[in-house]
């Protein structure tokens, strides 16, 4: 994985060099067998982090083998749907003894109400998207969990490209993921609402400490940006 995925120099973004990928092929092969043999009752033998730790390797696994298995070289992840099914819903691979798909473990696994409730993790599902959270250069895994998801959670935030405060409307610009999953931040640390989430973290969504007073206010506007659907890729 390392020596494929690349941070920008602000370290708040990724590329991933899927032709690299498609070169050794062989390499993540192994890795996507490795995960579809663990069985259900493996899987449930373990802690909660290493369960978490092991979806979200497997959806970011498995979706940089939907893009090599079609081309390396689209541009949008979404050409691989159609008008009447999304790449998200292609039953595509085998994990935990069943047929599924990458919404399969994010809404149904990882999603699930009571199964792990830690918002976080969207900032760790990489759909092989530009507007996605950048995608770690290293496996999760469950003893550094909590640490690399709260990293990639900062580095999301900091990214002005993706949320960011404009001074000229007095309005706080986010990604949509936090239209999308908004109630998922409810409850977390104690949040009411993804406003009240986004307002504790001021010091990241701006450099200004103007702008910093005007995010600790209550009732901070939020606008929603476009999502970038190009494909999160870079040459090798």
């Amino acid at each position: 994985m390392h020596e494929h995925v690349l941070w920008d120099d602000a370290g708040v973004a990724s590329k991933v060099d899927y032709v690299g990928f498609q070169r050794d092929r062989d390499q993540l092969n192994k890795v996507l067998t490795q995960l579809s043999a663990v069985s259900r009752s493996e899987f449930q033998s373990w802690t909660k982090p290493a369960r978490l730790a092991f979806l979200i390797n497997a959806y970011n696994a498995f979706t940089i083998k939907l893009i090599l298995d079609a081309d390396p070289r689209i541009t949008s992840i979404k050409e691989l749907g159609s008008l009447f099914a999304s790449p998200w819903n292609k039953k595509f691979f085998t994990l935990l003894g069943e047929k599924r798909s990458l919404d399969n473990i994010e809404h149904d696994m990882v999603r699930r109400p009571g199964a792990y409730d830690d918002p976080r993790i969207h900032f760790a599902l990489v759909c092989a998207s530009i507007g996605c959270p950048g995608i770690r250069d290293e496996a999760f895994s469950s003893a550094r969990l909590s640490w690399q998801l709260e990293d990639s959670m900062r580095r999301f935030l900091k990214d002005k490209s993706r949320n960011r405060y404009n001074p000229q409307e007095k309005v706080l610009e986010v990604s949509k993921i936090f239209d999308w999953y908004g109630d998922d931040f409810k409850g977390f640390r104690g949040y009411e609402s993804v406003s009240a989430f986004l307002k504790a973290y001021a010091q990241l969504l701006s450099d200004d400490p103007a702008a910093r007073t005007e995010l600790a206010k209550p009732n901070i506007p939020l606008r929603f940006l476009d999502y970038d659907w190009n494909l999160n890729s870079r040459q090798g």
